[in-house]
């Protein structure tokens, strides 16, 4: 349909309007009631009926392949798997389907549950001869078990560096940051269906997403650009990734910051990542770097002041960032994206594991956004939940999922913690200022004013989803009508 009318929409508390969507932006707005509906030649309309309209979610790190691999995996992780009893279970429950050949794959493992893994342990947790990989819940680490390291090494003339080696060189099993590396072993060549995973987001009011997976190629982002372009991911899509690759100019896959991984074990030579930011640079580029741990996000932001800042830089997690930092952190003008919902989903470990002295600046809201540091927020998805709506919560009550408290100082507002989830796809941290005439209709319809979602911050109250006017989502009660009709 070229043309929509949503009527009886609250734009702000106690004013409804009727808001009208053409050529994908925002036509008109007026008060609710004022336009006379003519018999005939009316475009269709959709009674919101007092529902909030607000802005659509852009979801600013998310890793959409494996979201949708995880979907059809294991879960060897909290929630669902929290003793080594049960990994057990759900591994032989696995086994027990498919052939004996075939490849078990698991998801969000944490040492919570059975302790650090290796090929010894699994072989123990899953006798037999059948190949299993066990991802963990970061996403930075597979353990391969005995059956499937002799798959992915047998004729192997050089093992690459994330291959760990045990004193006598022999493979422990795990695997670090060698994704593409482990594809290429497995022949995996087939990417999973992304249609369920556009349909869910739609559903949540997502219209954008930024893929933050740093190691695509051409044939990843490839298939990106066919999910986008087929309809299988609706959402207006950003794709980080590596130096060589990058997606094509005016296709349907926005090209986003060169990901660089930073993990603390192993930092890079200072000289070398400079280079890499200002390679980056050099193509327009800005850049994202991966920070979990404080030593990591100092070496970034020292990198950056030594490279130089591009305008779209930005920090991925942040996850621990203290009051010393933030100074850096405005200084150099980089964004930071954050996952609020890690709190509640990982909060319970975080009590137990993290350095007590930690915890204030942990996963911070509050803190960024006084200290003036643009903050947008994603759900790093499968590593955490895909609904944005349960880290915008997050970040607002700071409770985990056994009820205690992080981190309480960092709560935001209801409104400021949707803010960072309706920032600009391109600028994380950028508010797009209020709906207005001539703005592209990208807009979540709720089915309830925002007095109640504030207090609900629920996915079960979307109603509608509209990117460029153009309809993602319609809840099944909702009647899309005709002319002169309600």
């Amino acid at each position: 349909m070229n043309s929509l009318w949503l009527r009886n929409a609250e734009l702000e508390p106690g004013r409804l309007c009727d808001v009208r969507l053409r050529g994908g932006r925002v036509a008109e707005i007026v008060e609710a009631g004022r336009v006379a509906r003519e018999p005939t030649g009316e475009p269709d309309d959709i009674d919101a009926a007092g529902g909030a309209l607000v802005w659509g979610l852009n979801d600013h790190h998310i890793h959409l392949f494996a979201l949708a691999a995880a979907w059809q995996s294991v879960a060897c992780g909290p929630p669902d798997v929290a003793t080594r009893d049960a990994l057990a279970d759900a591994l032989a429950q696995a086994a027990g389907q498919g052939g004996a050949d075939d490849w078990i794959r698991g998801v969000g493992y944490h040492e919570c549950v059975a302790g650090p893994l290796d090929r010894v342990e699994l072989d123990a947790l899953l006798p037999g001869s059948r190949p299993l990989r066990v991802q963990h819940r970061t996403g930075a680490m597979w353990i391969l078990n005995s059956a499937a390291l002799e798959r992915v090494t047998a004729g192997l003339a050089q093992s690459p560096e994330g291959l760990e080696r045990d004193a006598s060189g022999r493979p422990t099993g795990r695997v670090y940051a060698e994704d593409a590396w482990l594809r290429t072993r497995l022949g995996d060549s087939a990417f999973p269906d992304l249609a369920p995973v556009g349909r869910f987001l739609a559903s949540c009011g997502v219209v954008g997403v930024t893929d933050a997976t740093p190691d695509k190629d051409a044939a990843t982002l490839a298939a990106l650009a066919d999910a986008g372009q087929h309809g299988a991911l609706p959402q207006a899509l950003v794709a980080m990734g590596g130096l060589a690759a990058r997606p094509e100019a005016g296709g349907a896959v926005m090209c986003g910051e060169h990901k660089i991984m930073l993990r603390e074990r192993a930092l890079p030579e200072f000289g070398a990542l400079v280079e890499r930011i200002t390679a980056a640079h050099d193509q327009d580029r800005g850049v994202a770097f991966h920070c979990v741990a404080r030593s990591e996000l100092v070496l970034a932001a020292a990198a950056l002041r030594a490279a130089g800042v591009h305008r779209r830089d930005r920090i991925e997690h942040a996850s621990i960032a203290p009051d010393d930092l933030l100074g850096l952190l405005v200084e150099l003008g980089v964004a930071v994206v954050t996952q609020p919902g890690f709190v509640y989903e990982r909060g319970d470990v975080y009590l137990r594991d993290v350095d007590p002295a930690d915890l204030p600046w942990l996963y911070r809201g509050r803190g960024f956004l006084e200290a003036g540091v643009p903050l947008g927020g994603g759900s790093d998805a499968p590593y955490g939940d895909a609904d944005p709506w349960l880290g915008i919560r997050a970040a607002v009550d700071r409770r985990t999922r056994a009820g205690e408290t992080v981190g309480a100082a960092e709560g935001l507002s209801p409104e400021r913690a949707l803010g960072l989830f309706t920032s600009a796809l391109e600028s994380p941290g950028v508010s797009p200022g209020p709906i207005s005439v001539g703005d592209p209709a990208d807009l979540c319809l709720l089915d309830c004013p925002w007095s109640t979602q504030r207090e609900a911050l629920s996915r079960e109250h979307v109603r509608a989803t509209f990117a460029r006017g153009r309809i993602l989502h319609l809840r099944g009660d909702t009647q899309v009508g005709g002319a002169g009709r309600r």
